[in-house]
């Protein structure tokens, strides 16, 4: 049997992070944590005026989300969390060494275009290039997949499945 996972649902905003991770986290029968939600109310502010977060927004907010992946492990959970710097993902690991990425990657044109029809989110189109310029992919020694978001939020969520349920078998023998 599979140990369940614990999954970062990573990525610049607007690739669909806080629409495909609750549905990721249905089809794996676990729950699910908004990233946003770990955010102190001075990062939600700073964000909202137009203004990025720089890595000391970022330490306590990286933190508290991989309390909550730590708290996960062998149980299972989805989490939205951008980590879009190998050094947030590496902070992540510190408390939940077994988390898995999933990097939904688009066209920037798409991403912008998604980002301009939503409302109530604190998240400016104006901070989209900031986020590219942050983003460090992946790397091969990084346990993850990669995503594209074209398509529906369904064909996202079943080709994240796909992808973690190809990742070798974490369960110790």
């Amino acid at each position: 049997m599979r140990t369940p996972y614990v999954v970062a649902v990573m990525g610049v905003a607007g690739t669909g992070k806080t629409t495909i991770g609750p549905l990721l986290a249905a089809r794996l029968g676990v729950p699910y944590a908004e990233g946003d939600d770990f955010h102190p109310p001075a990062n939600i502010a700073k964000m909202s005026a137009g203004h990025p977060l720089d890595d000391a927004d970022r330490w306590p907010w990286l933190d508290a989300i991989g309390a909550w992946a730590h708290g996960r492990e062998g149980l299972g959970g989805v989490v939205s969390c951008s980590a879009l710097k190998r050094a947030y993902r590496d902070r992540l690991r510190v408390s939940a060494p077994d988390l898995v990425f999933v990097h939904l990657t688009g066209d920037r044109q798409l991403i912008e275009d998604r980002m301009s029809h939503r409302q109530g989110h604190f998240m400016p189109t104006a901070l989209l290039d900031s986020q590219f310029a942050t983003l460090q992919p992946l790397e091969a020694d990084e346990a993850g997949v990669a995503v594209d978001i074209s398509g529906s939020p369904e064909e996202i969520t079943a080709r994240a499945v796909r992808a973690l349920d190809a990742l070798p078998d974490r369960t110790p023998q």
